[in-house]
């Protein structure tokens, strides 16, 4: 069998891998996880040691977990704060959720582009603002004080909205990559230190370092996510 070349998209209020996957280390990410097998099971390790495998497994923001290599794997990665994402809010832990082993691209991306029902709209509004704006600034901006803000992302989104920004910062420097920039430039344009910082925190998002991912960004064959 030829091998798979791996491909990486990114749209609004998601992003998409399609490839082989190598075995990755424990992480955890601030957007849902939808991973799909081309053939066979998906299979991932959750914090406790427990393999899940099932035709295509949900996992939850801030869930531990480690991805098992497979050849052929389809994921996608939902923003929390899109329509999406409120169909996968009853997930707790790794999930199986065989009735989404068809999903695509053409499925996901209406409701990937419209906002959350569920989420509270000034909280959907501070994400959008979290780039440049401390705490305070942040939530005054959406007419909350600051933590009625950290309780409200805490109990919708369940994590702080620090690590949010450090996700949505990842987006943006996956985007530099595959535009072409450096590991270095990129790390800058995304708003990290250095170059080091973005591979910190890339791999405790994603288990993998900007390295390894780089291939699947520019659409080289190899395996990545």
């Amino acid at each position: 069998m030829a091998p798979v070349s791996a491909g990486f998209e990114i749209g609004d209020g998601y992003a998409c891998y399609r490839g082989p996957v190598a075995d990755s280390a424990a992480h955890r990410h601030a957007a849902f996880q939808v991973a799909i097998a081309v053939r066979g099971e998906v299979a991932m390790l959750d914090a406790s040691g427990t393999c899940h495998r099932a035709a295509a497994l949900v996992v939850p923001p801030m869930t531990w977990h480690r991805m098992l290599a497979a050849p052929d794997l389809r994921t996608y990665f939902v923003d929390p704060q899109c329509a999406f994402a409120d169909r996968l809010r009853g997930c707790r832990g790794v999930t199986p959720a065989d009735e989404l082993r068809d999903l695509d691209e053409e499925l996901l991306r209406p409701a990937a582009a419209r906002t959350s029902g569920e989420l509270d709209p000034r909280l959907v509004a501070a994400m959008d603002a979290v780039w440049d704006l401390a705490m305070p600034e942040l939530a005054a901006r959406v007419g909350l004080s600051p933590q009625r803000l950290r309780a409200l992302a805490r109990a919708q989104l369940g994590m702080p909205l620090t690590r949010w920004r450090v996700w949505a910062r990842l987006r943006r420097a996956a985007e530099a990559l595959r535009a072409g920039r450096s590991l270095a430039e990129a790390a800058l344009t995304a708003g990290f230190a250095d170059q080091a910082h973005l591979t910190r925190w890339m791999r405790e998002m994603m288990g993998l370092t900007p390295a390894a991912v780089l291939p699947a960004l520019r659409g080289q064959s190899r395996h990545a996510v």
